[in-house]
Protein backbone atom coordinates (compact mmCIF):
# COMPACT_ATOMS: atom_id res chain seq x y z
CA UNK A 1 0.00 0.00 0.00
CA UNK A 2 2.89 2.35 0.83
CA UNK A 3 4.61 1.43 -2.23
CA UNK A 4 1.52 2.36 -4.36
CA UNK A 5 1.42 6.01 -2.83
CA UNK A 6 4.87 6.78 -3.20
CA UNK A 7 4.35 5.95 -6.67
CA UNK A 8 1.22 7.87 -7.14
CA UNK A 9 2.74 10.98 -5.70
CA UNK A 10 5.85 10.43 -7.79
CA UNK A 11 3.81 10.16 -10.41
CA UNK A 12 1.56 13.33 -10.16
CA UNK A 13 4.47 15.04 -9.33
CA UNK A 14 6.41 14.28 -12.93
CA UNK A 15 3.47 15.02 -14.85
CA UNK A 16 3.51 18.43 -12.79
CA UNK A 17 7.13 18.92 -14.11
CA UNK A 18 5.55 18.47 -17.62
CA UNK A 19 2.69 20.73 -17.19
CA UNK A 20 5.33 23.25 -15.75
CA UNK A 21 6.92 22.98 -19.64
CA UNK A 22 3.96 23.87 -21.12
CA UNK A 23 4.03 27.70 -19.21
CA UNK A 24 5.53 30.64 -20.67
CA UNK A 25 9.63 30.05 -20.45
CA UNK A 26 9.64 32.88 -17.96
CA UNK A 27 7.44 31.30 -15.25
CA UNK A 28 8.61 27.88 -15.84
CA UNK A 29 11.59 27.81 -13.18
CA UNK A 30 9.35 29.98 -10.70
CA UNK A 31 6.95 26.95 -10.90
CA UNK A 32 9.35 24.11 -10.95
CA UNK A 33 10.63 25.05 -8.06
CA UNK A 34 7.30 25.86 -6.39
CA UNK A 35 6.49 22.21 -7.26
CA UNK A 36 9.41 20.70 -5.89
CA UNK A 37 9.19 22.53 -2.13
CA UNK A 38 6.29 21.59 -2.44
CA UNK A 39 5.94 18.05 -2.61
CA UNK A 40 8.96 18.03 0.21
CA UNK A 41 6.92 19.95 2.00
CA UNK A 42 4.35 17.25 1.79
CA UNK A 43 6.35 13.89 1.78
CA UNK A 44 5.56 13.31 5.34
CA UNK A 45 1.70 12.97 5.38
CA UNK A 46 -0.36 11.55 8.36
CA UNK A 47 -0.16 8.02 8.36
CA UNK A 48 -3.02 7.35 10.31
CA UNK A 49 -5.24 9.72 7.68
CA UNK A 50 -6.70 7.84 5.12
CA UNK A 51 -7.44 10.76 2.98
CA UNK A 52 -4.33 12.51 3.64
CA UNK A 53 -2.94 11.48 0.65
CA UNK A 54 -6.26 12.05 -1.13
CA UNK A 55 -6.68 15.53 -0.42
CA UNK A 56 -2.88 16.66 -1.36
CA UNK A 57 -3.92 15.15 -4.74
CA UNK A 58 -6.40 16.80 -5.37
CA UNK A 59 -5.09 20.17 -4.02
CA UNK A 60 -2.19 19.43 -6.57
CA UNK A 61 -4.80 18.66 -9.38
CA UNK A 62 -6.65 22.21 -8.46
CA UNK A 63 -3.81 24.67 -8.24
CA UNK A 64 -2.70 22.80 -11.62
CA UNK A 65 -5.88 23.79 -13.18
CA UNK A 66 -5.63 27.35 -11.78
CA UNK A 67 -1.54 28.02 -13.09
CA UNK A 68 -2.86 26.57 -16.40
CA UNK A 69 -5.89 29.05 -16.37
CA UNK A 70 -3.84 31.94 -15.29
CA UNK A 71 -1.57 31.86 -18.42
CA UNK A 72 -4.59 31.10 -20.66
CA UNK A 73 -2.86 27.06 -21.07
CA UNK A 74 -5.61 24.64 -22.54
CA UNK A 75 -6.90 22.78 -19.07
CA UNK A 76 -7.04 19.53 -20.63
CA UNK A 77 -3.29 19.61 -20.87
CA UNK A 78 -4.16 18.23 -17.19
CA UNK A 79 -5.77 15.40 -18.23
CA UNK A 80 -2.81 12.75 -17.22
CA UNK A 81 -2.79 14.69 -13.83
CA UNK A 82 -6.51 14.37 -13.12
CA UNK A 83 -6.13 10.38 -13.49
CA UNK A 84 -3.26 10.20 -11.40
CA UNK A 85 -5.17 12.32 -8.77
CA UNK A 86 -8.59 10.73 -8.96
CA UNK A 87 -7.83 7.03 -8.87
Amino acid sequence: MILQEMQKAIGAYREVLRLVRQLPKDSRPYYAKYARENFVNYREIDSNDPNALQELLQRTYNHSLWVLKKYSVDQSAADRLKNICSD
